[in-house]
């Protein structure tokens, strides 16, 4: 199997003449590497790698976790200087979630080169989106270095639900698209370009060798984590469905080796939850009990009982599904210990509605809570949508 290439290497492999006089910056973090097969050599700093070959790169910004991608999640993050290069680095996760007029002075070409992990609520997309619109007031030329989706890019794999763009558009989810989207950043930034009507000098640097039904093993590169509690490709696979833990009581295992992969609270019968899981018989997962203590987070300190769920066919598996069923099935076995919780962070103080903003609807928290007896069929509405592959065909026949 000859790896996939991301575009970072194309654009090395062969860099256009516009760079060479260019002042560049660069929106990147620690995680963005060159991929195995680049002939600069496997797992190279995107920006080093760039530096190597000659790019005058000016600046760098950062996003959530900053230019290390080790900052806590939600934790604001200062401007600073990059130990491996010496540039300055602007954070775009402080004081600003988009860079200003002033920060793009010195840019005459902005390369953006983050890893995703293609759910709606990670929010690496939504930097992306703030500077596609900056770069549109500006007029400074945006190349994004794309870089598969571990997720996969099969469109019949997306779930819902859609965001509730008039009522719920935040930093964990601003413009209308699935909780699982099935797009890397290029096709995105294709797509957010045209329905957004934004006057951009966009070019997409896309990967080589990928098949768009292959998930991260399929790509013959090791997984980089590319925040501090998304440690493996299991866990990105997980975190549509367990990040929906982060506005409740529960711990979502945060301060464990696990996170996203163990859901439990002290007052939490684990076996019971398992062998009530698994009794769905959703496709794809499994459940089994644990017992585990975070050393921060929810529960710090606290032995809790839970679950850990386990990918047994990642092809068949629907986490956003999954992860509002195994809530469902706490709510009902404790429902006088479960609660809905704020979930304070840098870009939503003072938290509230967490739960509401992942999950992209107002409806579905007082369902949940409600557990009608129709409750399966509400959350198979939920998580479809039918209508997700018309409206990004044009986009895709456009990219091949």
């Amino acid at each position: 199997m000859t790896p996939t290439r991301f575009g970072i290497d194309l654009l090395l492999a062969d860099p256009p003449a516009s760079l060479a006089s260019a002042r560049v910056g660069l929106v990147t973090n620690d995680a963005a590497t060159t991929s195995v097969a680049s002939p600069g050599g496997a797992l190279v700093p995107s920006r080093v790698a760039l530096l190597r070959a000659g790019v005058r790169l000016a600046r760098l910004f950062s996003p959530e976790h900053g230019l290390a991608a080790a900052a806590p999640d939600g934790a604001a993050v200062d401007h600073g200087v990059d130990p491996l290069t010496g540039l300055p680095v602007t954070s775009l996760y402080g004081a600003t979630q988009r860079p200003t007029r002033e920060m793009l002075a010195d840019v005459d070409i902005l390369l953006f080169d983050i890893p995703d992990i293609g759910c709606r609520y990670y929010t690496y997309i939504w930097t992306l989106s703030h500077v596609m619109e900056a770069c549109a007031e500006t007029g400074t030329p945006l190349w994004v270095l794309d870089r598969p989706n571990p997720l996969g890019g099969d469109l019949a794999a997306a779930e819902g639900p859609m965001l509730d763009e008039a009522r719920l558009s935040t930093f964990v989810g601003r413009w209308s698209i699935p909780v699982r989207h099935s797009l890397t950043l290029g096709e995105l930034a294709r797509l957010w370009q045209e329905e957004r009507g934004l006057d951009l000098a966009l070019r997409v640097i896309p990967v080589a060798g990928w098949r768009r039904q292959e998930h991260w093993p399929g790509t013959g590169n090791p997984f980089v984590p590319p925040s501090p509690n998304m440690p493996s490709y299991e866990t990105a696979l997980l975190y549509p469905g367990t990040c929906l833990v982060e506005g409740t009581n529960l711990s979502e295992g945060r301060g464990t080796a696990l996170p996203f992969r163990v859901v439990g609270a002290p007052w939490l019968d684990g076996w019971r939850l398992a062998q009530d899981f698994n009794e769905l018989a959703l496709p794809g997962i499994r459940a089994r009990p644990v017992q585990f203590t975070p050393s921060r987070g929810k529960h710090a300190g606290e032995s809790c009982q839970g679950v850990m769920l386990h990918p047994t066919d990642p092809l068949r598996l629907r986490p956003v599904a999954a992860g509002l069923h195994l809530l469902a099935r706490i709510i009902r076995q404790h429902p006088e210990k479960f609660a809905w919780l704020p979930y304070p962070t840098a870009a939503n103080q003072p938290g509230f509605g967490h739960f509401d903003r992942l999950i992209g609807r107002l409806d579905v928290r007082e369902t949940l809570a409600a557990l009608p007896p129709d409750l399966p069929q509400r959350i198979q509405e939920w998580t479809q949508v039918p209508g997700w592959p018309a409206r990004v065909a044009w986009m895709l026949d456009r990219m091949q």
